[in-house]
């Protein structure tokens, strides 16, 4: 079964009320099967736009990373990150197919 991700673009306003945002993931990141793939490490842009924070989730399944977004749990984080940053974030299902 191909895995789940969440990719987030944000560049933060509040450093501070970001960092509550980021305090309330990892239980819930735990209660779907979240881990991070990338946290805001090292990033070159080497095509077109980007913001300056991009994190990776990766999910058991396309299924979790959706349900994990409409949790109860995570609409009261979104209301911090909200207040805290600007993101685009997307859900995307992996690829789960043949390899070159």
């Amino acid at each position: 079964m191909a895995k789940g991700y969440w990719i987030a673009n944000v560049d933060v306003r509040n450093p501070d009320g970001y960092k509550e945002y980021v305090a309330a993931l990892p239980d819930i990141f735990r209660k779907f099967g979240g881990r991070y793939a990338t946290r805001g490490g090292r990033t070159e842009v080497v095509e077109g736009k980007s913001r300056s924070r991009i994190v990776i989730i990766e999910f058991p399944s396309f299924e979790a990373a959706m349900t994990c977004y409409r949790s109860p749990d995570y609409a009261k984080a979104i209301a911090l990150r909200q207040a805290n940053a600007d993101a685009d974030l997307i859900v995307i299902e992996g690829y789960d197919g043949p390899q070159p």
